[in-house]
């Protein structure tokens, strides 16, 4: 049986990776090999970091209801134990937004959950 080459295969496969990496520094951009070990390090990372992303954005959303409860005078966690008493079923993200865009409409949120409690 004769040997198959395999060259279009290949210089499509090589197209493409070399087509993710484009603009990347040095060899990584231009040398295949160099190209693949960049291309499945930054597919790692995206993967890694979009979890990383999620964990973050709790944590700032964390802080602005902390320092929103603080202004109305809470503590963000008796905030949260009041709001979870009072049945109110709103997110840290939404709690988050509203703290920072309608500071009033986060102190009637404050007054409806220290009302039940």
């Amino acid at each position: 049986m004769s040997r198959a080459k395999g060259g279009t295969v290949t210089r499509r496969r090589h197209k493409k990776i070399l087509k993710l990496v484009k603009g990347q520094y040095g060899s990584r951009g231009v040398l295949f090999r160099r190209s693949n070990e960049a291309m499945m390090k930054s597919l790692w990372y995206a993967y890694r970091d979009r979890r990383t992303r999620r964990r973050d954005l709790r944590r700032l959303w964390i802080m602005r209801i902390n320092a929103a409860a603080r202004v109305n005078g809470l503590t963000y966690s008796r905030f949260i134990y009041a709001m979870k008493k009072a049945s109110i079923e709103l997110d840290r993200k939404v709690l988050a937004h509203i703290a920072v865009h309608d500071p009033a409409g986060f102190a009637r949120v404050v007054e409806a959950a220290q009302a039940s409690s």
